[in-house]
């Protein structure tokens, strides 16, 4: 069986979608825009269950999905789903010396994912996990 297409391509689509994210946060860099990315996911994935985690990353890019995934302490409590602004300043918690978030990096990150998986698919896995969930991933 030959590699999956998916995984052929896995670091050219990353690199297309920090560069999506670059361009809606307005960053220099994609430096800048994975600091974000990585923020985002991670205060996603602190709501979560591991089971609806596992569920969440299926639908993910795989690049996405290991960084989802990597360095969690499956260990901490699931904290509640808040207003966005709230979760925005947990975003930028993430390395805070070096954390160029935007107050819209939650908006941005879910725009420029959108832009690079199946969204039917994503829609139907978020309407199966808590509460929430579906509005964290809003344009």
């Amino acid at each position: 069986m030959p590699i999956p297409s998916e995984y052929q391509r896995a670091t050219d689509d990353f690199s297309r979608f920090l560069i999506i994210v670059r361009d809606l946060a307005g960053f220099g860099s994609t430096h800048q825009a994975y600091t974000m990315v990585q923020g985002v996911l991670q205060t996603f994935r602190r709501r979560l269950e591991i089971k609806d985690a596992i569920l969440f990353a299926s639908v993910l890019p795989p690049v996405v999905r290991a960084v989802f995934v990597a360095d969690w302490d499956t260990n901490d409590p699931v904290r509640p789903f808040e207003d966005r602004d709230s979760m925005t300043k947990e975003v930028m918690t993430l390395r805070p010396g070096h954390n160029f978030s935007t107050k819209t990096a939650i908006g941005d990150v879910s725009s420029a994912l959108r832009q690079c998986i199946d969204e039917e698919a994503f829609d139907h896995v978020l309407t199966n996990l808590p509460a929430g969930a579906l509005e964290f991933w809003q344009v």
